[in-house]
């Protein structure tokens, strides 16, 4: 008796990370356990980097006004391999109903909702977890700063 037997290799998954700003920032600096734990983050092959317009406005114009080259090229090579959320007028009215309901930052809301309506696996930020972001329970929501408490 003749038997087919179907071989499929896994291909790894690829989790889909929204990144706030403040691990790009650490990950620049590259100073602290933060900063490691964000270059690791930021080099890991199986995660595709979500980035957008928002996190745009919070890292690259500083470092251009201040003519920071090497600052500008590493923002750059983040923004160029990661998958780019642009703003929408629905994602910013989705960010001012949840910045209402859990109390959260205008930008920190704007950076959350994006990263939910681009179908992120998870959100990186370099924010204490005890700050009112981490009250969004709709996708996982990891500190480079520490557990919740």
């Amino acid at each position: 008796m003749l038997r087919c037997v179907s071989v499929v290799e896994a291909l790894p998954m690829t989790k889909r990370t929204y990144i706030d700003a403040n691990p790009l920032i650490a990950a620049w600096h590259g100073k602290d356990n933060a900063g490691l734990e964000a270059l690791t983050i930021l080099d890991d092959p199986e995660r595709m980097l979500l980035v957008s317009d928002a996190l745009w406005l919070e890292v690259m114009p500083k470092a251009i006004y201040q003519k920071q080259q090497a600052e500008i090229a590493f923002y750059q090579s983040i923004f160029m391999r990661a998958e780019h959320c642009p703003w929408r007028l629905d994602v910013l009215q989705q960010a001012h109903d949840l910045a209402q309901r859990y109390g959260i930052a205008a930008m920190d809301s704007i950076h959350v909702t994006t990263a939910l309506a681009a179908g992120a696996d998870e959100f990186i930020s370099g924010e204490k977890p005890t700050r009112p972001m981490f009250r969004v329970c709709d996708i996982p929501m990891i500190s480079l700063r520490g557990k919740m408490p």
